[in-house]
């Protein structure tokens, strides 16, 4: 066993360093449905966590409740409901975008959206509640004064845009699903690693796998490193 997981190392470091292209097109195909879902899951999970957390309206509570029970997801349920609504029978089946990498930033943007929106909201409630107040009796506007709101709490929006990068380049459910692991232009490190595993390509799947933790230590030093420059 230790031979062949040696062995497997060696030619995985083989492939990374050799730049294979399939090795190549899978994590630049991952990189950039991450980005994009992530962008777009920040768009919408930011105002909806601000919102949250400042607002006082009817239904506040299942708002949160909504948000909580959509972090805990499984993937291919998701991938399940965007399938649906984009396959041939779809209401958004005339757009052709199943099968595309189209049709996977949309699923995983709904995978980061509630992760953000969480992190975000709770990163509101730890600032001291006299921020929008002072901002607003020194004379700045509602606008203005959530800015300065946002200002403070950067880190932690970084943070939680960090969390969603890291629910979406993880997942696997959503990219097979609506993805199609089609080669060189749908799968993506996740999807190539099982695939290639259940082949018998462990050693393919290894040099994936290395590579995605590494991204995960990259983006978690960036954060880090971010948090460690705001205490100086």
């Amino acid at each position: 066993m230790a031979d062949f997981f040696v062995q497997s190392f060696r030619m995985a470091m083989a492939l990374i360093f050799a730049r294979d292209k399939e090795v190549l097109s899978a994590v630049a195909i991952s990189l950039n449905v991450a980005m994009w879902s992530v962008a777009l899951g920040s768009v919408l999970g930011v105002p909806i966590g601000m919102l949250v957390a400042l607002g006082n309206f009817p239904g506040k509570g299942a708002v949160r409740l909504v948000l909580n029970s959509l972090m805990a997801m499984p993937t291919v349920v998701i991938g399940l409901l965007v399938y649906a609504f984009i396959s041939r029978q779809g209401p958004l089946g005339s757009l052709g975008l199943l099968f595309t990498p189209v049709a996977i930033i949309i699923g995983q943007s709904i995978l980061a959206t509630p992760v953000i929106g969480n992190y975000v909201l709770s990163t509101i409630q730890g600032v001291d509640e006299l921020i929008l107040p002072t901002a607003q009796t020194l004379g700045a506007s509602n606008l203005r004064s959530v800015w300065q709101l946002a200002r403070e709490v950067r880190f932690g929006l970084v943070a939680a845009i960090v969390a969603g990068f890291g629910r979406v380049i993880s997942e696997v459910g959503v990219a097979m699903m609506v993805g199609g692991n089609i080669r060189m232009y749908t799968r993506t490190m996740t999807t190539a690693i099982a695939l290639e595993t259940s082949k018998g390509e462990f050693a393919f799947g290894l040099a994936l796998g290395l590579i995605l933790i590494c991204v995960s230590l990259a983006v978690n030093l960036f954060l880090t490193i971010a948090q460690e420059s705001r205490r100086v």
